[in-house]
């Protein structure tokens, strides 16, 4: 199994934030968490506001409580508002259930951590967090 090192952490925010500029994306906030949900890195860009860190951090806390992308939580969230409501209740509201959450894999399908993005569209924050997470060599799926 692969491990997610602070350095894997800082090459996925790395290519996060360039593919972000390269596409013009708002400022973007990006939380890497490890696999028991716990920060390993943040960084947000120059003109993103404070509360990107809370929001790019739930959104990978819910992919990883949930173990599949927060877009995904998001359709269980519209389809079973009660479990969601639970499920925010037991975690102290930090789960953000929108697209931008995305589990960090090895080639094996191990789940090492998630990366949580916030700053622009929901879309663009998944595009940006997948693109990191195969660029520093993991397995990205929504």
């Amino acid at each position: 199994m692969t491990e997610l090192t602070l350095a894997k952490a800082n090459a996925i925010i790395a290519t996060a934030l360039e593919l972000g500029a390269q596409k013009g994306f708002k400022p973007l906030g990006v939380a890497v968490l490890d696999a028991g949900g716990h920060l390993l890195a943040f960084q947000r860009q120059d003109g993103s506001p404070f509360i990107r860190a809370e929001v790019a951090s739930g959104k990978a806390y819910g992919a990883l409580a949930v173990g599949s992308s927060s877009r995904a939580l998001g359709v269980a969230a519209v389809e079973r508002p009660h479990f969601f409501q639970g499920l925010s209740a037991v975690s102290g509201g930090k789960i953000v259930p929108v697209p931008g959450g995305v589990l960090i894999r090895d080639r094996d399908g191990n789940v090492l951590g998630a990366v949580g993005i916030s700053g622009d569209t929901s879309d663009n924050d998944e595009l940006a967090a997948m693109a990191g997470i195969e660029a520093a060599g993991f397995v990205a799926k929504v």
